[in-house]
């Protein structure tokens, strides 16, 4: 058969199998010249076409690590570990480009990944899975974990919280103290920071997180039962809990009685509820996040295993760089908290997903 021939037979045989867009690649493939541009071509159609008519997965909830100091699983466990072993073990990693880390789901549609830690790292990973067609995110729930510090005077080693504001520590003006009048503030908001400095998260849904995990069960260790007895304040000696209030979002590892109350005078100034967690992340991610889909279904999470500042016997640097046997303690205890509160959560989304799917439903009074 000559080409001239064949080509019109292979047209009618194209027509004839509609807009399959696999089927048709296949045609296309099959009725090349063997060896012709025509048929690379094809071959590449078909290839494309078979990505597109993967369908994304249909994401419910969203786990963000910060970091994880090993293996996925089978070692010291960092923020992601318990995570893993509970949702993706034998998972298949989905490699995401622009992400730091894989992204992994179960068949549930619950999906995380390693997002990096501080705002850049973190936030850039959130946006490169956000806009990857992999992943259809129009009704998912996000759950931004990992660890922390808290002030002395409202938290205490092994604790979690889940956050009511995220506040952005770093967005303003700032200037050394002995420039300033003793004992006035040394930082002064900047505007056209309005939108972007402090997000408040949905009340509904962080009363849904306490209602389902306030009384969580919470590990503790000796060693962080020891270390809080070195701090005066009563909620420094408290046992692991659950709680709620601001997270403060900065780049700066900032320490020190000073800094702690300038982190206070920040959300205060912002309206927000009292300063009790510091991280370096959750308020860039919720940036990223609700120029697509919003804040509504955000939820930030956080373990707290270490003080902002030290105990009255030592200075803000020596609590630094603590000598050997002066640490606080208690930090496999407290991602493993995270995860038992945050998995009470996600495990009720899903499980009820048809209430969950259209919003946060309303809470009976």
């Amino acid at each position: 058969m000559s080409l001239s021939t064949f080509r019109p037979l292979c047209l009618l045989r194209r027509a004839s199998l509609g807009a399959a867009a696999l089927a048709l690649g296949a045609v296309l493939a099959g009725c090349a010249a063997p060896g012709s541009p025509t048929a690379a071509t094809a071959s590449t159609t078909t290839a494309s076409a078979t990505r597109a008519a993967a369908a994304p997965v249909q994401v419910k909830v969203f786990v963000a690590a910060m970091f994880e100091i090993g293996q996925n699983t089978g070692d010291r466990a960092g923020e992601f570990q318990y995570w893993y072993e509970r949702y993706w073990k034998g998972a298949t990693p989905i490699t995401v480009p622009g992400a730091l880390s894989p992204v992994y789901c179960n068949a549930d549609g619950v999906c995380g990944s390693v997002l990096g830690m501080g705002k850049v790292n973190s936030s850039s990973s959130m946006q490169a899975i956000l806009l990857n067609p992999a992943f259809d995110f129009s009704k998912a729930y996000y759950v931004i974990s990992g660890v922390a510090g808290t002030p002395p005077s409202r938290g205490t080693i092994g604790e979690v919280n889940w956050a009511t504001w995220l506040v952005d520590y770093d967005l303003g003006h700032r200037w050394a103290p002995e420039e300033n009048k003793a004992g006035e503030p040394t930082f002064m908001p900047r505007k056209g920071y309005e939108e972007y400095r402090r997000f408040k998260l949905n009340p509904d849904l962080v009363a849904w997180a306490m209602k389902l995990s306030a009384d969580t069960p919470l590990k503790d260790s000796e060693s962080a039962r020891k270390y809080r007895l070195r701090y005066s304040q009563a909620a420094a000696r408290r046992a692991p809990f659950v709680g709620t209030g601001t997270h403060m979002t900065g780049d700066t590892f900032f320490h020190g009685p000073g800094m702690s109350n300038q982190a206070q005078y920040i959300a205060k100034l912002y309206g927000a509820d009292d300063y009790v967690i510091t991280e370096m992340e959750a308020a860039a991610i919720t940036l990223v996040i609700k120029r697509t889909h919003g804040t509504d279904r955000i939820m930030s999470l956080r373990g707290a295993v270490n003080f902002d500042q030290g105990n009255p016997r030592e200075s803000t640097l020596q609590h630094l760089d603590p000598a050997p046997g002066e640490t606080a303690g208690g930090f496999a205890e407290t991602v493993e908290n995270i995860a038992l509160v945050g998995t009470r959560v996600v495990d009720h989304i899903t499980a009820q997903w048809p209430q969950w799917q259209a919003g946060v439903p309303a809470l009976a009074k």
